[in-house]
């Protein structure tokens, strides 16, 4: 017989994963590694224990787990088509001429409120935080880590641009998500966004624009001259690589589905090695005879495989490497494994009975904004994927909203504000693995510098707290 499980049996298995994960935060240098996912399955068994002993049968469980790690397979894909296509952009010289030229033109003092800018409207112009990151965003990472800049700190700037523009694009998968939950249509999304995403960015800017301005630059990894000369030496460069890049993006500006273009950019990146880097083909391709053969060998090496570009300067070495396909490998195995926890909680309705004191809280349109906040943290916490932490909390909350006579654009807002935002600095969550993965860097060491990504759940619950631009239904639309 089904019951109805307790909410001390739905939050056990959470607070199980919270301390397995802890604990491996202080034992293991890469958590993702294994250990992550080893804790997500020992979580997701006893989960399943429990849901099993509230009368659901194996099978039904089964097929929740199967249909959920179906929805993130896309995003699989996509984190494997990353890692190639990283790794023919690192062949074929384009993202060390990115690095090459941007030394040039950028102010190291400006840095950071720069890469937050480019990353805000590539990421715009293409809807996709993750492409941004991965392509325009690796370079970014390279030069900051160049001038000086620590990593982490680079990566936030890199992050918080990226979902900028992710989260107010038109072409962007989570922005119609979310205007489709609330029942709004997506313009009227996008600019009833804008009254707390420019107030965030703007304070992110301010913040960007305060530490770059008081960095210390003297401890600078390596010189940018020898940067720039230690590329120069080992790539052809020239201005023609940029065309990859900007066929790519007029290619997703297009509306052509991200796995299709992510694909043309790895074969580009491919094409454009073999054109005008045969030194670097035949390095890859290692004591291989005929440039046909060492350039498929090599275009292979990189989209599956290591890759590591040495020029004279070891340092320079760190930013020409990348692990293609097989990099991204530890990311699919750990958002599968939190897909077969977030399955499970979810088949028996664990994730539901957790939620549902704080939807029974939620009285004043603040407290109900902030409740709507804390279920779409919870859910990328919880169920390890940004779009069910904008398609539950969506489902949930709507009906209160519409009782409360809130426009549906205030949910909408909302859960872009939160669910979209906060999914990257999840380190099990499908954006937090990747990302923290596609940069090098791991999600809480860059974490608390994703000032975006962190203020904007607080301006979305101080905007509501405090009335500013909350839409009412008026007693005529009611009528």
């Amino acid at each position: 017989m089904r019951r109805e499980p307790h909410f001390a049996e739905a939050i056990l298995p959470l607070l199980i994963l919270i301390i397995l994960l802890s604990v491996n935060v202080i034992l293991f240098d890469d958590p993702l590694a294994g250990s992550n996912q080893i804790a997500l399955l020992l979580s997701a068994t006893v989960a399943g224990v429990i849901v099993r002993r509230n009368g659901r049968n194996w099978e039904a469980m089964s097929e929740k787990v199967v249909h959920t790690i179906g929805s993130a397979m896309p995003a699989l894909l996509i984190l494997l088509l990353i890692g190639s296509l990283a790794g023919t952009w690192l062949i074929s010289g384009v993202v060390p001429a990115l690095i090459y030229y941007g030394l040039d033109v950028i102010n190291p003092s400006l840095f950071l409120a720069t890469a937050t800018v480019v990353c805000s409207i590539v990421s715009l112009a293409t809807g996709s935080s993750w492409s941004t990151v991965a392509t325009i965003g690796v370079a970014l990472l390279g030069m900051g880590k160049a001038i000086g800049m620590n990593e982490a700190v680079v990566a936030g700037a890199i992050i918080s641009g990226a979902y900028f523009g992710d989260k107010i694009s038109p072409l962007s998968d989570t922005t119609n998500l979310a205007s489709a939950m609330a029942g709004t249509d997506l313009f009227t999304h996008i600019r009833y966004m804008l009254y707390t995403t420019v107030p965030s960015l703007a304070l992110t800017l301010i913040i960007s624009l305060f530490i770059g301005l008081n960095y210390d630059f003297s401890y600078a990894a390596v010189d940018v001259r020898n940067v720039k000369a230690a590329i120069d030496s080992a790539f052809n460069v020239t201005p023609w690589l940029f065309l990859v890049p900007v066929i790519l993006f007029a290619v997703i500006m297009l509306k052509v589905p991200p796995i299709p273009s992510l694909m043309i950019g790895t074969l580009l990146g491919a094409l454009f090695a073999i054109l005008f880097q045969p030194n670097v083909i035949q390095d890859v391709a290692g004591e291989v005879t005929g440039y046909g053969k060492a350039s498929y060998l090599s275009s292979m090496q990189a989209m599956f495989g290591d890759i590591e570009i040495v020029t004279p300067d070891q340092d320079v070495n760190e930013l020409l490497s990348t692990g293609g396909m097989r990099g991204m490998l530890d990311t699919v195995w750990l958002i599968i494994s939190a897909m077969v926890f977030g399955g499970i909680m979810e088949s028996g309705g664990l994730l539901a009975r957790i939620t549902r004191p704080i939807l029974e809280r939620a009285r004043s349109t603040g407290s109900l904004v902030a409740s709507t906040v804390v279920s779409c943290i919870f859910f990328n916490v919880t169920a390890s994927d940004q779009y069910l932490a904008i398609v539950v909390p969506g489902r949930m909350f709507r009906k209160t909203y519409e009782d409360k006579d809130l426009k549906p654009e205030v949910l909408s807002r909302t859960l872009e504000d939160s669910g979209t935002v906060t999914s990257v600095l999840v380190p099990w969550n499908t954006c937090g693995a990747t990302q923290s993965r596609v940069l090098g860097v791991a999600t809480f060491d860059y974490l608390p510098y994703c000032f975006f990504n962190l203020i904007s759940p607080f301006m979305t619950v101080i905007f509501a707290y405090l009335n500013i631009r909350i839409r009412k239904i008026s007693q005529k639309e009611n009528s």
